[in-house]
Order: structure tokens, then sequence, then C-alpha cells
């Protein structure tokens, strides 16, 4: 067998998925060579650009370095625009060098499809690349801003107005991430966020109708209760600066409209002399060779092959990854022989998230909505780095959308927010929440009532025979070890120095004597060390109680630290228990957020004595 060169421009989906599987099956074999060309030095994760657009996700977050995805490999990586392809000679142009090839494969993918629409060049948002997600994103940020400074309510309510142009995947997805969006907009800029309003406007009078109509009309419901604002049987016909026209005749007045309404072929490919379909997309067989051009093959949104008279290949990531599989498949065909296998597409359903906690999806008859479509649409993409053969990103994905996030975007809230590192604490809080609850018990029931209890299942019943003699609610005994105390009962002091020993080991054999001193001061007779014990006994317990269900952690934590160092100083404290004090120090980072009442309680109180206090905040338009 000769040399062979194969050279595949476009490194989206399609172009990372062919190479891939040739990179596997050439691996060995240096008489193949494969050369990947891009514009950009990585894969753009495009069904999540919403995400960055509407600040879910930092931009880097769908970014994938081809270096990372190709290393060990034996894919050569070009960082260059193509400028020509010359189908006769067999060779790539790019603007610092040129490629032959024995096979070439187009998948540059599309771009956004006006129809030819006044206005949305020069005036609309489009979100087809990862800088449109970001130019996109800085442009709201920035809207916002100065709205909440605009003192002519007009012109405020027309900035506050976003406008989302067309109901596929994008612009419901897009529109979703607003929504949640909104709310942490509204209140870095000192906004209602009812003073936000979106659109979603749609030239057909259904929406989503890649769905089936139960599972559309799901999600038309949830985004109507949410405030959405939906038009149907609304062509947009112009797009102005401050304004969007539509074919009624109606006005939507706004300084954002985002197109999602279209897609076409990539136009780099128009001046390429290959024949074209629908959309300025490429005609290719069933092997997904281009037409009448021989070992040129076209994947992805690029190709147009109708799986059945009048339905093309859909654009969808699927259907990118099957193109180029086949494709993929064909030139190992022609180049070590066997035959090539016809295109036939297996789509396992769809599926599309309005906003982090809910979606509808339909995956091969297996129809959900809400929280399960969303972790669905979770796996399917950590799948997808299966097919990519990279655990680095899978890893990283994980990271972005599971801990990274803020503002419980994401189906599990705030619960696995990481700017906290609250969720690993969550054991060690039991932990601590239980130590005290069986510090309080012991001291409830008596020590060696609580001994026998615990000792077998058999013998915990007798916790409900009553209190031990022992116990620190019985009598008017001093059980603690301060041996200056005289106490009104007779044997007190016997009493309270056997009390003392049977603490594990104690760190300190007596305690200091300025603590001493202090706690002669605050224990001045017996009867007040007795009314302290006892009520230590309730303390104890309540600590326990409230580290244990997250109430509070903080206090509870700090009081626990605090405590913990009384008795180590009162020479109470044996090193068995020690741990508990550096734990209750670990505890005060807020872990009660995870897993606890803080989650609900803590926001609640600020917001509302914050408000009580303070008032509520106002942009700078509304101070008087």
């Amino acid at each position: 067998m000769d040399n062979k060169n194969i050279v595949i421009i476009g490194a989206g989906y399609a172009g990372v998925h062919a190479a891939k599987k040739l990179a596997k099956k050439y691996k060995k074999d240096d008489r193949v060579t494969i050369t990947l060309i891009d514009r950009h030095s990585y894969h753009t994760m495009m069904t999540e650009l919403h995400e960055v657009a509407a600040h879910r996700v930092e931009p880097n977050a769908i970014q994938y370095d081809l270096r990372k995805l190709f290393n060990r490999t034996k894919v050569k990586l070009v960082t260059d625009n193509v400028t020509k392809v010359d189908h006769e000679k067999k060779i790539v142009t790019t603007e610092h060098g040129s490629f032959p090839y024995d096979y070439l494969i187009l998948g540059m993918g599309g771009e956004p499809n006006d129809f030819g629409t006044p206005g949305v060049k020069e005036h609309g948002f489009t979100l087809w690349s990862w800088e449109d997600a970001v130019k996109l994103r800085e442009h709201i940020e920035k809207t916002v801003h100065q709205a909440a400074m605009e003192h002519n309510d007009e012109k405020r309510r027309t900035m506050l107005t976003f406008a989302v142009c067309g109901s596929g995947f994008t612009g419901v997805e897009m529109v979703g991430e607003l929504l949640e969006w909104k709310e942490r907009l509204a209140k870095d800029n000192k906004l209602d966020p009812e003073d936000i309003t979106l659109y979603l406007v749609e030239a057909a009078p259904t929406i989503l109708n890649m769905l089936v109509r139960k599972d559309a009309d799901k999600a038309e419901k949830y985004m109507v209760k949410k405030g959405i604002k939906i038009l149907k049987n609304s062509p947009i016909v112009e797009v102005k600066a401050d304004r969007v026209v539509l074919k009624s005749g109606e006005e939507i007045p706004t300084h954002t409209l985002i197109w999602t309404a279209g897609v076409k072929a990539n136009s780099d490919t128009k001046d390429y002399g290959m024949p074209q379909a629908r959309a300025g997309r490429l005609k290719v067989n069933e092997y997904m060779e281009a037409e009448d051009l021989k070992n040129v093959y076209v994947v992805g949104d690029l190709a147009y092959f109708e799986e059945a008279e009048g339905k093309p290949t859909p654009q969808i990531v699927e259907a990118a990854e099957q193109t180029a599989m086949t494709a993929a498949k064909s030139i190992i065909a022609e180049i070590s022989g066997g035959e090539k296998q016809p295109y036939q597409g297996k789509y396992h359903g769809f599926m599309v998230s309005i906003g982090a906690r809910y979606g509808v999806a339909n995956l091969s008859g297996l129809r959900l909505s809400g929280w399960l479509a969303i972790l669905m649409k979770h796996l399917v993409n950590l799948y997808y780095f299966f097919g990519i053969r990279s655990g680095y990103y899978m890893f990283q994905y994980i990271m972005h959308e599971f801990f990274h996030i803020k503002d419980k975007r994401n189906i599990f809230r705030n619960f696995t927010n990481r700017y906290g590192n609250v969720l690993w604490s969550f054991p060690l809080r039991l932990f601590v929440g239980g130590f005290w609850l069986v510090e309080a018990s012991a001291k409830i029931w008596g020590e060696s009532t609580w001994k026998e209890a615990i000792s077998s299942w058999s013998k915990v019943p007798t916790l409900f025979n009553g209190l031990g003699e022992d116990s620190w609610l019985v009598g008017s005994t001093v059980r603690m070890p301060f041996d200056w105390l005289q106490t009104t009962t007779s044997g007190a002091s016997e009493s309270a120095s056997a009390t003392a020993t049977e603490w594990a080991t104690p760190i300190l054999s007596h305690m200091p004597g300025w603590f001493e001193w202090i706690m002669q001061i605050m224990l001045p007779n017996a009867d007040m060390a007795v009314f302290m014990q006892k009520m230590m006994v309730f303390i104890e317990l309540g600590i326990g109680l409230a580290i244990l269900g997250g109430l509070f952690t903080w206090l509870a934590s700090a009081a626990s630290a605090g405590f913990l160092v009384v008795f180590t100083l009162s020479a109470m404290l044996g090193w068995d228990k020690v741990w508990a004090l550096p734990a209750s120090i670990a505890l005060m980072n807020g872990s009660g957020r995870t897993l606890g009442l803080d989650y609900w309680v803590v926001p609640f109180l600020q917001a509302k004595l914050g408000r009580a206090w303070y008032g509520k905040e106002r942009a700078i338009y509304k101070d008087k």
C-alpha cells in the first residue's frame, strides 16, 4: 500500500469523531498520516453555548484543547484558516501552508441563517460559536448595569427586555438560562427580577416542533408559568437597534435580540465548487462521499443526505457523530479493503433543558420531564466523552456542572457547590453531632446506666427504666471535678472526685491556676455548680441536635469548640475526645448548608432581617 494522507477540515463534533476513529485504526501504520485543520486550537461543546452566554459556567468550561484530546495519537493538528481546496491537485491551502491529500473530510459545520431578515447582522446576536456566547454574555451584563442607572422608565424597560427568536433547542435553552440568570443580574444591580422581561418569538404556530406535542406542551407550560412571554405565529421582519418588528406590525422594544431561528452550511464552502442542496449543505451519497467527487467526504451539519424522500439527516450531535463514523469507515474500506457501509441514522431521541433544573426528554420512547430529564442530559453528555476518549474532560465537565456552580443552577441546587467546601464536611458533622448526643445522654441517664444500655442491643430497653443515681439531673450533688466547692449534701466531695476520675485520662491532671480562679468566680458555691451542670446537659443536647440537623451550624460549632476548650482546661477532657475540638472548628465553614437546615433557614433569615433593618435595595434610578 502506498502512503496515504487523510486531511480533515473542522474540529467540530464530526471532525473530532472521524479523526479519533481513523487514528485508532492506523495507530501503528506509518504509511497513513492524519491531519486535522481548524481555525481554533480547541473543540467547542456547541450544545452548551447557552450556559456560557447566560453565565452558568465560565467560558473555558466548554473549550476542549485539541492537544489534550489528541495527545499520544498520530493526528497532526494545524491551527489555521483554510483558503482554498483544489480538488484536481488534491491540495488544501491555508493562510500559512498547504496540505496534499488522498482523502478529504469536510466537517466545518454550519452557521446562523438569518433568511435575509433586515437588521439581524447589524443589531442581533447569534449563538453559534464560543465567541458568540462570550460577546452575548458581556452585552447582557453591560446592558443590565446601564439600565440600573437609567432614569427614563421607557428606555429602562426596553433595556431590560430580552427577546429570543426561534423556538428550537437553542432558542428554548437560551431563554431558559436567561430565566435563571435574571435573579443574579437583578441582585447584582439592585433591581427587582420582575423588571426583567423575557420573550420567545416563533414564526410557526407551535414551539419545539422536533418534540412530540405532549412534551413540547410541558415545556411551554413551564416557561409560561415562570413568566416567559411566548409569541407564536409571529415572524420577525426587521430588527432595529432598540426594537424588533413583527409581521403583524407589533413591535417589541428591546436592545437585545438573540437570533436562533435557522442554520445553513458554512459559507466557506461556497467556493469549493461542490453541488449544494437546501441551506447550502453539500450533497453526499449514502457513504458520505461528496457528489461527483471521489475520495472527498462531507460530515456533520454540512452534509445533505436524504434518509427518506425530502428528509435529510438532522443537524444534531448524534447525526454529526454517525456521519463521521460512516465517512471514516468508508475511508478505511478504501485503504485497507472491505465493503463500505451505508449510512443508517440511529437517533435515540431528543432532550431540551429550560435552565439548569427543568427539562423534557424523549429517549427511545422513554419520556422524562423535570429533574430526571436534566439528569439524563448530563448522563448523555458524560457518555459523549467516552466517544472522544477523554477522561480528563469528563472530569472537568463534572466539576464545572456540579461543583463550580453558583446560585443553585444545577439539579443538586447548592448541595454540591464546591465554593464553600461543605459537602465533604457532612460526614464530620454527623460524627461531631453524634459525639455531643452521646455525651449528653451519658449525663442524662448517668454514666453507669448509659454504659450498660449501649453494651448490647438487648440492654437498650434499660433506658426506659428511668434515670440512674449518677445522672446529672438527679439530686443536688456536684459531679464536676471542682475541688474547692463545698456541697450541701453528704458525700458530695467524694462523688465529685469519683466523677472526675471516670473521664478517660485527662489531658491536664489539674486545671491551671488562672482558670481555676475564673471558675471560682463563675461558680462561687455548690448551688450554682448544680444549676450549671444541669444546664450543661441541655446545652450539650442542643449542640448535638443543632450540628446533626445542620441548624445554625456556625453558632453550634463555635459553642462546641468553646465548651471543649473549657473541658480541656478543667481537666475533664480525655485524649479520646480531643478530636472533637479541631473538628468543631472545621465545621464553622458553613457545613450546615449541605444536607442541613441552614440551606433554607440562613438565607431566609438573612433576607428577612436584612430587609427589616436596611429596607429593600433599590437601583439608582429609584433613589429619591
